[in-house]
């Protein structure tokens, strides 16, 4: 199987503005946000999808999600919203998204827009878990 992104980056193959990271998961900014403080939770194992995980991998994923969640809540006041939708990278990843009103979550990503490393360095200061 060949390395996804996340797997690179995990390798640290590719920088990734992280917030969190554990034995078993990581927690990054996506490049491309749909909102600011948008944010991809991932097993460090690569498994395609998220129910193809073992129960122990599945069990640390979701705990790094709720424990990043309710930071993101904290720090920027916003509901966040949870995503699995699992097609463009084949790695499982839960995608946590910041938003006051659900229109915000309709927002389209720009994939072919220059990351705004600046931004996102302010932004992963700002979130980071100690």
């Amino acid at each position: 199987m060949t390395d996804s992104i996340f797997t690179r980056i995990i390798k640290g193959e590719i920088p990734a503005h992280k917030l969190y990271e554990d034995e078993q998961t990581l927690a990054f900014l996506d490049i491309h946000p749909v909102q600011p403080g948008h944010t991809l939770v991932i097993p460090k194992v690569q498994v395609d999808k998220v129910y193809d995980l073992d129960e122990s991998t599945h069990q640390a994923l979701m705990a790094t999600v709720k424990k990043v969640a309710a930071h993101l809540d904290a720090t920027l006041g916003k509901r966040i919203s949870y995503r699995v939708v699992g097609v463009d990278v084949p790695h499982a990843h839960v995608q946590l998204i910041p938003f006051s009103d659900v229109s915000e979550l309709k927002a389209q990503q720009d994939m072919t827009a220059e990351p705004d490393h600046a931004a996102l360095t302010d932004m992963a200061n700002r979130l980071r878990l100690e």
